[in-house]
């Protein structure tokens, strides 16, 4: 039986009036990258008022927008049988605890050893289609060097359903991380934009216009302050690219390792990158409609880190 496709139709609101048809599709609608919708409209996939559209394009309030997602391909990502840390899984997701050093789905150069090609073997024809070909069953992701929970959907419905969730900011999502300098403060919010840094375009930045809302709790867990770090967790009501390591370099605080947004001067301690552990992941379930919570052990090398910093 072939799979038909998904079809997103939805009324322009005032609030997004004179947006961009791409970005404003890429703001409502977080499963599927810009990338891939500019290729959907390239491809007369999306409609306004019932017509063919550009990227540029700029839309009114009460336009009516529909965006077709083509059922997706045979993927030809290989299948590896790689060993996956599995926290929950059942018939709708998955909960994989991410080791370091490996990337979650396949990019251009890099088709193998990913997390998605050890799910793609792990739950064979059992994952969603949503994001196309390159990252079946991914509905969010963390970066390479970041550590902890990552939810898979099986199907379409549980990769809307979750997609829905990550959009209202409902899923609740607590880090772990080792930060420079010791934080005086027991907690605080951390509320600025983040957008693509004018400096560098490959990395992010709190910007002053042009950017989306970003907003971190953070909570002070540990000082150390021979040594001069804090241990931290971080709660996330959005859920921004690079969002904590962006934040907390903006308020003076970059996390131990971090090589992209940290101080230039290494660090003598061999951390393979950032501090950081996605540990609480927390979602209603799609089917059953029941919270689920799925916690992730902190890794060795965190654990280490915090023994000797005490």
């Amino acid at each position: 039986m072939e799979k038909e496709s998904t079809i997103f139709e939805f009324t322009v609101s005032d609030e997004y009036d004179g947006f961009r048809i791409d970005k404003l599709l890429s703001e409502l609608i977080d499963s599927v990258s810009r990338s891939y919708i500019k290729k959907l409209i390239d491809d007369g996939k999306v409609t306004c008022n019932g017509k063919s559209v550009k990227a540029s394009l700029s839309v009114k309030e009460n336009d009516r927008i529909s965006l077709e997602i083509p059922p997706v391909e045979a993927p030809e990502i290989l299948a590896q049988d790689i060993p996956l840390d599995i926290l929950y899984e059942d018939n709708d997701v998955l909960v994989v605890n991410k080791p370091k050093d490996m990337v979650v789905h396949p990019s251009a150069g890099h088709y193998s050893d990913t997390l998605v090609n050890g799910i793609m073997y792990h739950c064979k024809d059992n994952l969603s289609g949503i994001n196309g070909v390159m990252r079946p069953g991914i509905v969010h992701r963390i970066d390479k060097d970041t550590t902890g929970s990552v939810i898979i959907c099986k199907n379409d419905k549980a990769h809307q359903n979750i997609a829905d969730q990550l959009k209202e900011h409902s899923i609740n999502r607590v880090y772990y991380a080792i930060c420079h300098g010791v934080i005086k403060e027991d907690e605080g919010d951390v509320d600025a934009p983040i957008g693509r840094s004018a400096n560098d375009r490959k990395k992010m930045a709190v910007v002053k216009t042009g950017g989306k809302n970003a907003f971190t709790h953070y909570k002070v867990l540990q000082r150390f302050p021979v040594d001069g770090f804090t241990l931290i967790e971080c709660r996330l009501k959005t859920g921004r690219t690079h969002q904590i390591r962006v934040h907390m370099a903006h308020i003076g605080h970059p996390l131990l390792g971090d090589e992209v947004y940290g101080p230039s001067k290494k660090s003598r301690f061999k951390t393979n990158g950032q501090c950081l552990h996605a540990k609480t992941l927390g979602f209603i379930h799609p089917t059953t409609g029941e919270y689920v919570e799925v916690d992730a052990p902190l890794p060795e090398y965190f654990l280490h880190l915090i023994e000797i910093l005490k």
